[in-house]
């Protein structure tokens, strides 16, 4: 969303303009925050209320991977979101940026109000939903423990999910990564338009900057204390494996019961303070980067 968006008409960039800065926002955003991704998904995979083999703190998760492991392992799983980011950032902001005008005129709006930025958000990220939904198991069963000397790389996961498991197994966990992107996109944009309501007009490019990384790291807080429980249902479903039995949690809502049942509700925030770290100024880089962008290629390309 732009920096103007309460303001902006039916008016938007080209969609290839658009496609080409939310890739290069994304890629921008995993190459400085993708470790912490990494914790996040171990914290979310363990089952129970502790145990003396389980990791106690993003600092234990760390440490850990690096002495047991080695270090290269905090990038484990990542050409999978790399591959994907391109596309899944470019269509998180060219879908807000094309389905704002098409909101505006189902309701007849000069300008983006607050329920439309929420509603813009979440069709947003239900359409980016669908595009990452494969990628991202992938992604997890690289990053998971437990699979540490399963898989070689990317492309031997990938056929040896479809060798063991099928052609449906890539499909797993959809239903509740689009309950995680419609939560995030919509707690993201939704809160980007007030924040930037509330906070001082920018003066310079650097107070404008500043707005921007402020307004897009509050929104990354918002989006992700909303979408946490639907990740970490989403990331046990895709790391499922058929030996173990049928399988414990098939969608978003009746798994987080049985989380909340058996673990307690905070297991529910399992993986949070690594995602918030990472998604907090991880929304805020994406943010800054993307208004960076397009502001050039408005000003110097057309």
């Amino acid at each position: 969303m732009s920096a103007n968006a309460e303001k902006r008409t039916y008016y938007t960039l080209p969609f290839l303009f658009q496609f080409t800065a939310g890739a290069i926002a994304g890629v921008s955003e995993i190459l400085c925050m993708y470790p912490l991704d990494v914790a996040k998904t171990r914290l979310m995979l363990q089952v129970g209320k502790g145990g003396s083999d389980q990791y106690k703190s993003i600092v234990d998760v760390f440490s850990r991977i690096i002495k047991e492991e080695g270090a290269s392992r905090l990038y484990r799983g990542i050409l999978p979101p790399i591959m994907v980011e391109a596309p899944k950032r470019a269509i998180k902001f060219a879908s807000n940026d094309t389905y704002g005008p098409m909101f505006q005129r189902l309701f007849n709006s000069d300008k983006i109000t607050q329920p439309i930025a929420i509603m813009t958000g979440v069709s947003a990220g239900i359409t980016e939903a669908v595009i990452v939904a494969t990628p991202e198991l992938v992604k997890i069963r690289l990053q998971a423990k437990e699979n540490a000397g399963k898989y070689l790389g990317t492309m031997d996961c990938v056929r040896k999910i479809y060798a063991e498991e099928g052609l449906r197994a890539f499909a797993n966990g959809l239903e509740a990564t689009v309950w995680r992107h419609a939560l995030w996109n919509g707690g993201y944009f939704g809160s980007i338009f007030a924040i930037r309501g509330m906070l001082p007009k920018a003066q310079t490019k650097k107070g404008e900057l500043a707005v921007n990384f402020a307004a897009g790291a509050i929104g990354g807080t918002i989006g992700t204390t909303l979408n946490t429980p639907s990740d970490v249902v989403k990331t046990r479903i895709q790391n499922y494996n058929p030996a173990n039995g049928p399988p414990k949690y098939t969608t978003f809502l009746p798994g987080a019961r049985a989380i909340a049942r058996e673990e307690g509700f905070r297991a529910l925030y399992k993986g949070y303070v690594p995602k918030v770290l990472r998604l907090g100024p991880g929304g805020g880089i994406l943010l800054v980067v993307y208004e960076y962008v397009t502001t050039y290629m408005r000003n110097h390309m057309m």
